[in-house]
């Protein structure tokens, strides 16, 4: 606790002229301390009359003895007087203005009460932007997996056009290999055809000399007049071995050509069926890569369209965050002005509270010297009056005296 005493004299010089007939001596002591946010402060002060003298016989004259007022006690009572009514009339200003300015407190905190902005109209726009900022965050979420969905199906599309793209290199290949035995089988085919009408030609030459042979043979048989007898073994008969060697060689041309055309028909055959499965493979696996190019096309539109409509999304999205934005620092400067206003309000509102505080202390003092006057014209005899005040927040909550008389 902290404690501090004060003395004050007063009335000690009340005029230039002073009676040492009427002395009076006052003190006040104060305490001021505080614990848990509570102030006490105690104050005292003590009157004393000097030689015994009582007031009240000097005013009235009806005392225990008879006393005559000179003129200079006269002139103090009236110098006492005069200053009592000045007080007594400072006092009443003071009250007045006191009154005034509670008044004006009054009506200063009915005018200046802080109205709190009302944001919950802003409430609404607000949960309503974030549901939109949501819903677009998931349709943007929802975007991009049908994107790298898209992308995956590509990636596989693509893997799938690879492996048709190997498949049909290995059958263009393998077709380019059977054209080529193709080409040596119709050359190998030629050269036998060439050589079967060699022979044909030959076959034909030799039934010619034949045929040549065979008539100059009878020419000369019928020319000649001269019969011989020769007894010799009879001779073969020419013509019938030419026609068994033609014969023979016709069956073995015959049977030649019919074994090359029989092999020539089924290798034929055989390329055929390879040339004709070939063919539907090509034309499937060319069906099956137009059908990837037009899908994997469709796919690529389809994610040019979906990455237009994120760029267009993400646009849309930033501009509102941007604008909304905007508002909040409106907003938050609406609010930062505010509380700087309340708090210059609040300011005013200690100032203004320190201010009826001062007054408050200087009535106490003054009705307190009034009270010490009234005693003083009363004629009271040497007392101490102990006054305790409470203070709560620079408030007096409750205040009490104590009067203890001195002899």
């Amino acid at each position: 606790m902290n404690s501090a005493g004060s003395y004050r004299t007063g009335f000690s010089s009340l005029s230039s002229s002073s009676t040492p007939l009427v002395t009076s001596l006052r003190r006040g002591s104060s305490v001021h301390g505080g614990a848990g946010g509570r102030n006490v402060r105690v104050s005292y002060a003590t009157n004393d009359f000097g030689s015994g003298v009582d007031l009240t016989s000097m005013l009235g004259g009806g005392g225990r003895e008879s006393f005559s007022m000179t003129g200079s006690e006269k002139f103090t009572m009236q110098n006492l007087n005069d200053r009592l009514a000045s007080y007594l009339e400072k006092v009443r200003t003071l009250e007045s203005t006191n009154a005034k300015l509670e008044k004006q407190i009054r009506e200063w905190y009915d005018k200046q009460t802080p109205v709190v902005p009302d944001y919950s109209k802003y409430q609404a726009i607000i949960d309503d932007l974030r549901r939109k900022i949501s819903a677009a965050t998931l349709d943007n979420a929802r975007m991009m997996l049908q994107i790298d969905n898209a992308r995956l199906a590509a990636e596989d599309f693509r893997i799938k056009f690879e492996n048709e793209m190997a498949m049909r290199m290995s059958v263009e290949t393998d077709i380019a290999g059977l054209r080529k035995v193709l080409d040596e089988l119709t050359l190998a085919r030629s050269e036998l055809e060439m050589k079967i009408e060699g022979l044909k030609e030959e076959l034909v030459y030799l039934k010619k000399n034949h045929e040549e042979e065979m008539a100059a043979l009878r020419n000369q048989v019928n020319s000649s007049s001269v019969n011989v007898e020769v007894d010799a073994s009879p001779q073969e008969d020419m013509s019938r071995i030419l026609n068994g060697i033609r014969t023979q060689y016709e069956n073995i041309a015959e049977k030649n050509r019919k074994e090359m055309e029989a092999w020539y028909k089924v290798k034929f055959d055989e390329l055929n069926k390879q040339v004709a499965t070939s063919t539907e493979n090509l034309q499937s696996y060319r069906s099956e890569i137009n059908e990837l190019k037009r899908t994997l096309q469709s796919l690529q539109i389809e994610l040019q369209s979906q990455l237009n409509l994120k760029s267009a999304i993400e646009g849309t999205l930033a501009e509102t965050e941007s604008r909304y934005q905007l508002q909040l620092n409106q907003l938050q400067g609406i609010v930062n002005t505010m509380e700087e206003e309340l708090s210059r309000v609040r300011a005013d509102i200690a100032r203004q509270s320190s201010d009826y505080q001062v007054l408050l202390d200087i009535k106490t003092r003054l009705e307190m010297e009034i009270a010490e006057y009234r005693r003083l014209l009363d004629g009271e005899d040497l007392r101490r009056t102990l006054v305790i005040e409470e203070i709560v927040n620079g408030r007096v909550v409750s205040r009490s005296e104590d009067v203890e008389m001195l002899k």
